[in-house]
C-alpha cells in the first residue's frame, strides 16, 4: 500500500472551505485545539463511521488529521482498503500550529487535556522510574519494567505505532461517548 497523498499547512488552510476535515485522535485531544471544522471521529471508530466518510467523500476531498501525521496515514490507509480516497495534513496539527494558523477549541472545555504523545511520555517515565527505584529498593528483578517499556519505544519507533498510545486511548477521559460520536456522523451526513 502507497503512502497518502499529504497537504502542506499552507495549502491546506486555503483550500479549507472545500474539504472534509476528519481528525482521528481522542477526543481529549480535539478538544485541546482542532483544525476549524474538523469533525473527530477517532480512528479505533474510522470503521463504524466508514459509510458516513464514504458518502462525504462522494462531495468533498476528504483530509485526515492528527497530531503528528502518524495516525492519519493509518486512517488513509484503513480508507483505502474501502475504496475512500483521502489525504493527510503534512505534520499533522502540530505543524498547523507551527506555521501560526488558529486551532479552535470548544468552549465547554472546563480542563486542561494533554496530546496523547504527552501521555506517551508520562506514562512510559513514571514506569521506567519506578522499574528503576524498586529495582534498587526491593529487588533487580524490577528493572525488567523498565527494559520492557525501553523495548517498547524501540519498537514503536522501528514500527511508526504505539501500543501504549493504544492502551491509553481506551481510558475514559480520550474515549469517544457514543452521542458525541453519533452527533459527529450525524454532522458528517448533513455536509
Amino acid at each position: 500500500m502507497t503512502t497518502p497523498t499529504s497537504l502542506g499547512a499552507g495549502e491546506a488552510r486555503t483550500r479549507l472551505h472545500e474539504l472534509t476535515v476528519i481528525d482521528v485522535r481522542t477526543p481529549g485531544e480535539y478538544a485541546g485545539g482542532h483544525l476549524p471544522g474538523a469533525l473527530n471521529i477517532p480512528l479505533d471508530q474510522i470503521r463504524r463511521a466508514l459509510p458516513d466518510i464514504r458518502r462525504a467523500a462522494e462531495h468533498s476531498e476528504i483530509l485526515v488529521v492528527c497530531a503528528s501525521g502518524a495516525r492519519s496515514e493509518n486512517a488513509c490507509r484503513i480508507l483505502a482498503e474501502h475504496h475512500v480516497t483521502t489525504v493527510t495534513l503534512a505534520g499533522g496539527t502540530g505543524a498547523w500550529a507551527a506555521e501560526g494558523h488558529d486551532l479552535d477549541r470548544p468552549r465547554s472545555t472546563s480542563r486542561a487535556v494533554w496530546g496523547m504523545e504527552r501521555q506517551v511520555r508520562l506514562t512510559a517515565g513514571t514506569i521506567v522510574l519506578i522499574g528503576l527505584l524498586l529495582g534498587v529498593l526491593i529487588h533487580p528483578a524490577f528493572q525488567i519494567l523498565s527494559a520492557g517499556v525501553a523495548a517498547g519505544l524501540v519498537f514503536s519507533a522501528l514500527t511508526n505505532t504505539c501500543g501504549m498510545a493504544a492502551l491509553l486511548a481506551k481510558l475514559p477521559h480520550n474515549r469517544p461517548r457514543t452521542a458525541d460520536l453519533e452527533t459527529t456522523l450525524a454532522e458528517l451526513r448533513n455536509r
